[in-house]
């Protein structure tokens, strides 16, 4: 059997959440998640409880950034080719520029 370890404020974490989603959502979470640089479990908590998610810049935060322009590139290259623009991909343009912000205005 596993250890039990308290959280950072001292409680028991024993309940498990789940929900089904998307794979459209499902990429939409993991993408938050890792320009986020929190543990799943601890952004998903922090956006149910509505607090802020702040993000603290490290390599792990710039790799997804960096990875996540790279997609928003190729799927503009997709769009000059086929025109139209989808709502996914405006979404993650937003999310990745307000985390840019957010970076910027720490320095």
């Amino acid at each position: 059997m596993s250890v039990k370890t308290l959280d950072q404020q001292g409680r028991w974490r024993n309940k498990t959440v789940a929900f089904r989603v998307s794979p459209e959502e499902d990429e939409q979470i993991e993408a938050a998640v890792r320009l986020s640089g929190l543990t799943k479990q601890d952004y998903i908590i922090r956006r149910l409880q509505e607090k802020e998610v702040v993000v603290v810049g490290n390599p792990r935060v710039y790799k997804a950034l960096k990875n996540e322009l790279a997609k928003v590139l190729v799927e503009l290259q997709r769009i000059d080719a086929e025109g139209g623009v989808s709502r996914d991909l405006l979404d993650t343009i937003e999310l990745i520029t307000l985390t840019m912000q957010g970076m910027k205005d720490e320095q």
